[in-house]
């Protein structure tokens, strides 16, 4: 009886799209009010004290310096900790946000994180509504974590989504703004090009792309000269150079030399995951079906983070939704519901308070924990894309 209770307040839980929203909405709100009223925090000596929102302030004033003609991509340790390292169109249309308080301008940043991912999965097709609602809920922990540390990601995973679904649904042109949007914050979101190979009229997708990107590359053309527009790129590939040489992250590079003390070239790693990645495309026949699309679409949702040598743990609420698209898209086995599981308890939960802070600590960080069960997930992926017969589905 209690069971049958139980099961009943799930499902009546899981079909009401208000309380999910509720939740996401809530959830944006609370942490930024959280991080707003925590203080400042000092870092280095002799330099002014940082907020909680650090990486907000990171983005507002790349607006500011923008406006001002000055180098975006120079590190400002009086105002902020780290660097501005996205596109100049991205501190450019930060603006929107940069000109009201900051208690206003971050929780409305924190919104839309939250509610583009959340109407992105709500979009995607033959998935139904509670299906949908459980990829929310179970993803939620990740976008916590994203937000409590003022990041993009869950914009990105957004952005990454919504590509999928308005290809589906043959709105080209939004797909397109979407992929390239994501490309003009994050590069890595141009991997997710791979997936037009399965649509029709790809002189449409080609030439709505090329228009996006000319539109972002010189939207900044606005406020800057031409020349402060070449410095700026000239400076970003620079930093984003120096970037990818700088650290390994959470990714499959750091676990190969933190687990089996392979230290092998970044580049030759990508290159590796890039075939495997692509592999798939040879089954043409399968091009067809809609399940072998999503699942297409969440191997691509995880191999940007774990191939990805500054994924942080923020970085995983774009891979974990991935997971979650992948578990819940169709009926799945067994041996599926485990390995969500210890990704949902080990990759979703591992950096909250669930565990003590001495295992995470001394356990999960040293032996980056966290992305391990995306990696295991990934190959469980890719096997079924090489295998499956996916005819059967719809």
């Amino acid at each position: 009886m209690n069971t049958s209770f139980a099961g009943n307040w799930i499902n009546k839980f899981l079909s009401n799209n208000k309380i999910i929203l509720s939740v996401y909405i809530i959830a944006s709100i609370v942490i930024s009010i959280q991080l707003f009223s925590l203080g400042k925090k000092e870092l280095l000596p002799n330099h002014a004290a940082y907020t909680q929102y650090n990486n907000y302030v990171i983005f507002k004033q790349s607006h500011v310096h923008l406006l001002q003609g000055k180098d975006i991509y120079k590190l400002y340790l009086d105002e902020c900790w780290d660097y501005y390292k996205y596109s100049p169109a991205f501190s450019l249309l930060f603006g929107v946000f940069a000109y009201f308080s900051d208690a206003i301008g971050f929780t409305l940043w924190s919104l839309l994180n939250a509610l583009l991912l959340f109407y992105a999965i709500k979009y995607l097709p033959h998935i139904d509504d509670k299906k949908k609602n459980a990829i929310l809920l179970f993803s939620l922990f990740e976008l916590v974590t994203s937000l409590q540390n003022a990041q993009s990601n869950g914009l990105m995973g957004g952005l990454l989504i919504f590509t999928f679904g308005f290809l589906e649904s043959k709105k080209y042109w939004l797909a397109t703004l979407c992929i390239v949007c994501s490309i003009f914050i994050k590069i890595f979101g141009g991997v997710a090009f791979i997936l037009f190979i399965f649509y029709p009229e790809k002189w449409k997708l080609i030439l709505y792309s090329i228009f996006w990107t000319l539109v972002f590359f010189f939207l900044p053309l606005l406020v800057v000269s031409q020349d402060q527009l070449h410095f700026l790129y000239e400076r970003w590939w620079i930093l984003l150079g120096l970037d990818h040489a700088a650290s390994n992250g959470l990714s499959v590079m750091n676990w190969l030399y933190t687990w089996f003390h392979l230290n092998i070239q970044k580049n030759i790693i990508l290159l590796v995951g890039m075939i495997i990645l692509l592999l798939p495309l040879l089954r043409i026949k399968q091009y067809k079906n809609y399940l072998f699309h999503i699942t297409m679409l969440a191997s691509v949702l995880i191999w940007i983070v774990i191939f990805n040598h500054k994924a942080e743990s923020p970085t995983f609420i774009i891979a974990f939704s991935g997971v979650a698209i992948w578990f819940f898209s169709t009926k799945r086995k067994s041996l599926d519901l485990i390995l969500f599981m210890v990704a949902f308890v080990f990759t979703a939960l591992s950096a909250t308070d669930v565990f003590p802070a001495t295992i995470r600590t001394h356990y999960f960080v040293p032996y980056i924990i966290k992305v391990v069960p995306c990696i295991v997930v990934w190959i469980k992926i890719m096997y079924e894309l090489l295998i499956d017969d996916y005819t059967n589905y719809i």
